[in-house]
């Protein structure tokens, strides 16, 4: 199903069928009597004394042909008060048999002239379906005509628009299937990202072992598929500024490798690369609504498999950094892969910062289940804005411990470090422990485990089951508050 928005000019008259009219929290409705005829007016004022006004959404069936919606703001509605509304709109109103309505923006009680956008934004954003497999796709389609003065101007559309086309990447890459999304496809689809103006480099497995990036290689060594580090740069301002720098941890299938994963569940390993689906889907937004900041993304792509030639609990590799790594597991393999990767993006780019997004452990759902990701910092700062955008955006992040006495449960015998901690207890800590190694230069630093957030079994707030997209909206809101 799709919703399509026109803001082509139309005025909203007593004689227009199917309106989408605000009022105040308290259902002020003759403010509205300009818009409806006098004896949809009686009607509806009548129905209002009975109807539960604690419902912020109510309907009113004019005739088989029309229908007036009514939509209850609060005085101190914002952003994602107004996407929630969005959303629910989209859930009440999505299996009716009318499907074009006039949106009347006048009506708004409010002074933003971005109300309307943030409540197309969430009726937007929850419409999405992933049915590229399906043989018989939904025919269901909303129309909103937009009228009134209170409309998002142009520039604002564009940024609403950005956003959604980058959640939607991030949650068509993370919906994709193993067979389909295998690194070698998902570096090819990366490469056409070229078209929105990023600047592409891909380093497949000869340039990797030429850099000495053992640590990624070594977790791709088991797949017929090739392994990949792929940097994607925007450039908003002038080359001298620092970027922004994003990390993401792109394993397309993860069988744990020779540490075979139990059966049950396995199947939802195909999301075991949304991390680098989000640093991908933000990059895509920063370049389409062209953001004024320098960002580069860095995500490494490989495929966990138990092959012949797999890695094997008990090797040691020497990662980008020259530090040497002990393989106890090799389904403790995200945090190899990101350690190559962070390493690299701090010496090549020396960015203002690093956030680095994976669904790297389970533990942090037994953590924080699906409402926060788990956040761990060596940055106060970069933290509490981290914190606080995660608040008004509704993708919420919550600030767990990093401590020098957790080195203990990962330094090894045998190499500087081993891949997990064998002692128990702390899995998402000590995961975030390891990954602070391979920051050597006191770069500001932020790892968000997004193990609970980036998929969805019985759906959100702005989607409905599935993929997420989870992070887009929490960074391109950090960068438009905090570095723009």
């Amino acid at each position: 199903m799709s919703v399509q928005i026109s803001y082509k000019n139309i005025k909203t008259t007593k004689n227009s069928t199917n309106l989408v009219l605000f009022v105040d929290e308290k259902f002020n409705f003759l403010k509205l009597k300009k818009y409806v005829s006098p004896k949809e007016y009686s009607f509806i004022s009548d129905l209002l004394k009975s109807k539960d006004l604690k419902k912020r959404i109510i309907s009113f069936d004019i005739s088989s042909k029309k229908r007036i919606i009514i939509i209850s703001l609060k005085k101190d509605s914002q952003g994602a008060d107004l996407e929630n509304l969005g959303a629910k709109f989209y859930d009440n109103f999505k299996n009716f048999k009318i499907k074009d309505y006039i949106l009347n923006s006048e009506t708004i009680p409010l002074k933003s002239n971005n109300a309307v956008g943030h409540f197309l934004h969430g009726l937007k954003l929850k419409s999405y379906a992933f049915e590229k497999y399906l043989t018989k796709k939904s025919k269901n389609n909303i129309t909103l005509y937009i009228s009134g003065n209170k409309k998002p101007s142009a520039k604002e559309q564009l940024k609403f628009k950005a956003i959604e086309d980058g959640a939607f990447l991030t949650r068509d890459l993370v919906s994709e299937p193993g067979n389909v999304l295998h690194p070698d496809e998902y570096a090819r689809r990366l490469n056409l990202l070229r078209k929105d103006g990023l600047k592409v480099n891909i380093y497949d497995q000869k340039k990797l072992k030429k850099l000495g990036m053992n640590a990624l290689l070594g977790v791709g060594q088991g797949s017929i598929r090739g392994s990949y580090l792929v940097t994607l740069e925007w450039n908003g301002l002038n080359k001298k500024s620092k970027p922004l720098a994003f990390v993401g941890k792109g394993v397309c299938f993860d069988t744990g490798g020779i540490s075979l994963k139990p059966a049950k569940f396995m199947e939802d390993m195909t999301y075991d690369m949304a991390g680098s689906a989000v640093v991908v889907g933000l990059m895509k937004s920063l370049a389409q609504r062209k953001a004024k900041i320098n960002a580069v993304g860095v995500v490494g792509l490989v495929e966990n498999m138990p092959g012949g030639n797999a890695q094997r609990p008990g090797d040691i590799v020497k990662s980008y950094s020259g530090k040497t790594i002990e393989i106890l597991n090799t389904d403790a393999e995200g945090r190899l892969v990101l350690a190559d990767a962070l390493t690299y993006t701090e010496e090549k780019f020396k960015p203002k910062f690093i956030v680095d997004l994976a669904t790297l452990t389970g533990a942090i759902i037994v953590s924080l289940g699906s409402e926060y990701a788990g956040l761990f910092s060596n940055d106060d700062k970069l933290s509490k804005q981290l914190i606080d955008t995660g608040e008004k955006v509704e993708e919420k992040v919550w600030r767990m411990p990093l401590n020098k006495n957790f080195d203990k449960l990962i330094n090894s015998k045998n190499a500087d470090m081993q891949n997990i901690n064998y002692v128990g207890g702390a899995g998402s800590t000590t995961a975030a422990q390891f990954l602070q190694r391979f920051i050597l230069n006191k770069t500001p630093w932020a790892h968000l485990d997004i193990a609970g957030m980036a998929f969805s079994k019985y759906g959100g707030a702005l989607n409905s089951g599935g993929a997420t997209g989870y992070g887009v909206r929490l960074l391109n809101k950090l960068i438009e508050d905090n570095y723009e």
